[in-house]
């Protein structure tokens, strides 16, 4: 892999070397092990627990021994996408960056500077002897992305300090200081098949090209949700043509806007060109509405091989009903933070998972408990009200802002220092790590913060290079001037 020769150096000299590791969620053997004999060869307490979490802890320079202990925090794993027409295995092929005018992108592939920057920022830190800050521990999770599983996870024992600095913000000089809670449901419609006969013309339906993005940080921007626009076309064919679904598929992960949807079905040889006419209206009326998020969305229908079987009816008409009537998007705005997506719903995946079972996967999130508790109640009801057998897991708390937190002001002060301009106090919609943390350790002080990027959970995935250089310094700034115990 090139050098890119970015700054600062030190960063982006080890992301790049994360880059060549696989560390899709998951799949972090490779990158836990890379960072635990990253910590012993550099002489510094290094523990790892069963799952895989690294914590690596670094003294303080001398005449700092009288800050409070900063725990510096990352997820080691990415999230895993490529665009349809790239060969890449994230088992083992390197990410391959490249750099294109004022940001860091991927070739086809997400980046996963989501959290690899953040990472790379900690072992910057662990590296540099010379840097002026107290006691320094370096908290390395896995499974962020897929369930926040190595939090919560986490012995509070790894987590003795008393300040924590999450790295995985994507917006620079932005203190976050609350987060969304997040859950799951899993919605299984299990069906029999039947035998297709007679004159059937047999056609697939590809939406494809979206904009996809996070489905906390993107989901108030208007965007398109794949499966929710080929259900509807399907919803349209099922109501006027004597039609059998074939095959359904769309999205990939639990936390990302699906940009691809597709399926296979069979009309009558007599209603063919009727269809064909009905898709063009609705690709039409559908690329009117998304004009402004949605500007090379793409819409296909073609003719494809017979197969000799389909979903069973009853089965057909019950999955594309509840997916149509199950709510996607944003449910509540904040009542306290202008601008704040309270609560929302991701209709983010259908797959299949047997060979009589297809699976929809839904992930709602909340800054209020109860909130979450409803609109997850609320998707659940839609899907059972389906016939789907529902299970819903991956739960996991938020974090509520404290306005007066001792780091906050610290990170403030110090951003002023730097840039002369005041940086913004805000909460996120995405879920993070910290609301975990706070329920095994309520005693600490939490910010979060990061360079900025955008397209994250896709392969429009991408750093913003110049802000990662402010954001590296205003790091270290914030290290040095950390409050005394």
């Amino acid at each position: 892999m090139e050098n890119l020769h970015l700054q600062p150096e030190c960063v982006f000299d080890f992301f790049m070397q994360i880059c060549k590791i696989p560390h899709g969620s998951k799949n972090e053997a490779q990158i836990s092990a890379f960072l635990q004999n990253f910590g012993k060869e550099l002489g510094y307490e290094t523990i790892a627990d069963a799952v895989g979490n690294v914590l690596i802890k670094k003294p303080a320079y001398p005449g700092f021994e009288d800050r409070k202990t900063i725990i510096l925090q990352g997820h080691m794993d990415m999230v895993c996408d490529k665009r349809p027409d790239v060969e890449h295995d994230f088992t083992k092929d390197p990410i391959r960056p490249y750099v294109d005018g004022e940001w860091l992108k991927a070739t086809g592939t997400t980046l996963g500077a989501d959290n690899g920057i953040g990472v790379a920022a900690a072992m910057a830190v662990l590296a540099d002897k010379s840097l002026k800050h107290g006691p320094v521990n370096c908290l390395f999770t896995i499974d962020e992305e897929t369930g926040l599983t190595g939090a919560e996870a986490l012995s509070p024992e790894l987590l003795q300090g008393d300040i924590l600095v999450n790295l995985d913000s994507e917006d620079e000089g932005e203190m976050f200081i609350g987060c969304a809670g997040g859950v799951c449901n899993y919605a299984e419609f299990k069906h029999f098949w039947t035998r297709i006969s007679g004159d059937m013309f047999y056609m697939k339906v590809d939406i494809n090209n979206l904009t996809g993005g996070h489905s906390g940080d993107d989901i108030n921007k208007g965007r398109a949700n794949a499966n929710k626009l080929l259900n509807r076309f399907l919803c349209r064919i099922a109501e006027k043509y004597e039609f059998y679904l074939c095959d359904i598929s769309g999205g990939s992960l639990h936390n990302a806007i699906p940009r691809d949807a597709s399926a296979v079905f069979a009309v009558q040889g007599t209603d063919k060109e009727s269809v064909r006419v009905d898709f063009n209206l609705f690709a039409a009326e559908v690329q009117d509405e998304y004009s402004a998020t949605e500007p090379d969305m793409r819409f296909t229908l073609q003719s494809t091989e017979p197969v000799s079987r389909a979903i069973e009816p009853e089965t057909t008409k019950r999955l594309l009903r509840a997916v149509h009537a199950v709510f996607n998007g944003v449910f509540a705005m904040s009542q306290d933070v202008p601008g704040l997506v309270e609560t929302s719903s991701n209709l983010a995946s259908i797959k299949r998972t047997s060979d009589n079972v297809l699976t929809v996967t839904t992930s709602q999130r909340s800054s209020i408990e109860s909130a979450r508790d409803n609109v997850s109640d609320s998707v659940r009801a839609a899907f059972e009200l389906g016939g789907a057998k529902v299970t819903t897991k991956g739960k996991y708390p938020g974090w509520k802002p404290n306005m007066k937190s001792d780091i906050l002001k610290v990170a403030c002060d110090t951003y002023k220092e730097l840039f002369g301009t005041d940086a913004k106090i805000k909460a996120i919609h995405a879920g993070l790590e910290c609301g975990l943390f706070l329920e095994k350790a309520p005693h600490l002080d939490m910010i979060s913060f990061g360079p900025t990027m955008r397209g994250v959970h896709s392969p429009d995935e991408r750093l913003d290079i110049a802000s990662t250089e402010r954001w590296w310094r205003h790091l270290l700034l914030l290290l040095e001037k950390a409050p005394a115990k």
